[in-house]
C-alpha cells in the first residue's frame, strides 16, 4: 500500500524533505505503526520519532490520534504541536 507522507516545520528541516510517497507492508495500518516503520529507517526519522519530540499527525487533513487507521492513497502529515505561518 502506498501513502503520501508530509513533514512540516522542524520535522521537514530534520529530514531535509517536505514529503515522500512511502510503500508500506500491509500490516502497517495505523498512524502509530507508520511512525514505528519510519523510525526504523534511522537517521532523521529516528530523531523526530524517537519520543524526544512531540509529533502530531493528520490523515487527509483531519487531526488524528496515533491509533487512527490509514489506507492506500491516504495523505499522512506529521508536524510539531506549534507551527508558524
Amino acid at each position: 500500500m502506498k501513502v503520501k507522507v508530509l513533514f512540516f516545520a522542524t520535522l521537514r528541516e530534520q529530514l531535509g524533505r517536505s514529503q515522500e510517497d512511502v510503500e508500506l507492508p500491509k500490516e502497517i495500518d495505523s498512524v502509530e505503526k507508520l511512525r514505528t516503520f519510519l523510525l526504523a529507517r534511522g537517521g532523521g526519522y529516528e530523531k523526530i520519532f524517537s519520543g524526544k519530540f512531540l509529533v502530531r499527525a493528520a490523515v487527509n487533513q483531519d487531526m488524528v490520534q496515533p491509533g487512527a487507521p490509514i489506507k492506500a492513497g491516504d495523505e499522512v502529515a506529521f508536524f510539531p504541536p506549534v507551527t508558524g505561518g
